[in-house]
């Protein structure tokens, strides 16, 4: 038997688990199972679908909840149209055993950053498969990310944002003074003032794939 195969099975153990228990009296309907923080084989077996299906990178595969799960889960979440809340329960299982690898939106081989500001996720694009999806946030009421297609002009390990007065770490510009970059808060609806916010654990991977002139798609 796969390891794919292992992993799907303990998933849909877990699966069965969860729907027993929110048969049982006294317990919620869409109780979380998994969660940041949780460890074991049921996370291990998460960490590898997800992996599979483009939102954790492979060396995030491990039996612990930690913050890359979280962030994974989240961005599954807002692909699948769940509520992104960071943690597991039974609905999200089902959406993530039923679910394949997204696709990209626009046609081509070349390499590309696809960014859909509905479902606030950067897809990371090679050869036309997606090789990443990332939970982001743009731009909150009052400001503007642009939609449109652009190409990365401007990367800086440790960038200062002067109007802001803050450090945005593996910032990769690509209109105006509009980057990609690290952010410690990166919550599920759009919070920034205009930058796309990457997840700290995923913000070097999209840098190092974002090169110079690298096509950026938003809409």
């Amino acid at each position: 038997m796969t390891a794919a195969m292992r992993a799907l099975r303990s998933l849909l153990a877990c699966l069965a688990a969860a729907l027993t228990l929110t048969a049982s009296a006294g317990v919620a309907r869409g109780a979380a199972l998994l969660e940041l923080g949780s460890r074991g084989e049921q996370v291990r077996a998460l960490s590898e679908q997800l992996a599979f299906r483009s939102f954790l990178p492979a060396d995030g595969v491990s039996g612990r909840y930690t913050e890359a799960t979280y962030h994974a889960v989240v961005a599954f979440q807002k692909y699948a149209g769940i509520r992104p809340d960071g943690a597991v329960g039974p609905k999200t299982l089902r959406a993530l055993l039923r679910s394949e690898r997204p696709q990209p939106v626009f046609s081509g081989k070349d390499k590309r950053v696809e960014v859909s500001l509905g479902k606030q996720l950067a897809f990371l694009v090679r050869g036309g498969v997606v090789v990443r999806t990332i939970a982001v946030s743009t731009a909150r009421p009052g400001y503007t990310t642009p939609s449109g297609r652009f190409s990365v002009y401007r990367k800086e390990r440790m960038s200062w944002s002067a109007p802001y007065g803050v450090w945005l770490p593996w910032a990769s510009y690509f209109s105006g003074g509009v980057a990609f970059h690290s952010y410690p808060d990166v919550p599920s609806y759009p919070a920034s003032h205009g930058c796309i916010r990457v997840p700290p654990p995923f913000a070097e991977a999209l840098y190092t794939f974002a090169s110079y002139g690298t096509p950026v798609i938003l809409g």
